[in-house]
């Protein structure tokens, strides 16, 4: 096929027909076509033209996608949220997934509130609070031990005078009181009962 007046951005299809590349037009192919014009837009924001191409931009606050499309720029997967996040009327809100945790200072990350030390723990008076992290839960105090005890579990008194956990002297007497025990010296020794003599 010849093309008499060529084809500069194609090729000869047939006597004086010319076949253009994308972005190019014109009975020889030698002029741009500004893609800018075309309905429908191929930008969603902005478009640019270039020469035998374009390029797409968005307006400030948007990326631009690999289908050309803009996006908020603080969508979920760019804010970067150590355990996920919401998004609200185009504002991106990192989440945290327990009430004992509180977003840090760089409103990405999770930080433990210490519910035992802020006073937002509920223990009863024989448990003492351990912080864990996102939570807390109740131990027994010392003296007390975790009992199944009418359809319950409760913190019910160690008697350490029976389980021989007292430290008492040999020649004292174990004593056994609420959440602890005494030891007091038998008759004819003398001591605070840890030590007789």
């Amino acid at each position: 096929a010849i093309c008499g007046h060529g084809c500069k951005y194609g090729e000869c299809m047939g006597p004086n027909k010319c076949k253009c590349f994308p972005g190019f037009t014109g009975k020889s192919c030698n002029q741009d076509l500004n893609e800018c014009g075309l309905k429908p837009r191929p930008c969603e924001h902005r478009c640019m033209n270039t020469h035998g191409s374009y390029k797409c931009y968005c307006l400030n606050g948007y990326v631009l996608m690999p289908d050309g499309t803009c996006a908020s720029s603080r969508t979920c997967a760019m804010v970067n949220c150590q355990y996920g996040c919401e998004e609200v009327k185009g504002e991106v809100q990192c989440l945290c997934p327990s009430g004992g945790l509180q977003l840090g200072p760089n409103g990405r990350t999770c930080i433990d509130i210490d519910e035992c030390s802020a006073g937002q723990a509920v223990c009863s008076y024989n448990r003492r609070c351990i912080n864990t992290f996102g939570s807390y839960y109740c131990k027994c105090q010392l003296g007390y031990e975790l009992k199944y005890v009418s359809s319950r579990y409760d913190c019910v008194d160690v008697n350490e005078c029976v389980t021989n956990t007292h430290g008492c002297n040999l020649h004292a007497e174990c004593l056994n009181t609420e959440g602890s025990f005494k030891c007091k010296c038998k008759q004819g020794y003398r001591g605070n009962g840890i030590d007789c003599t």
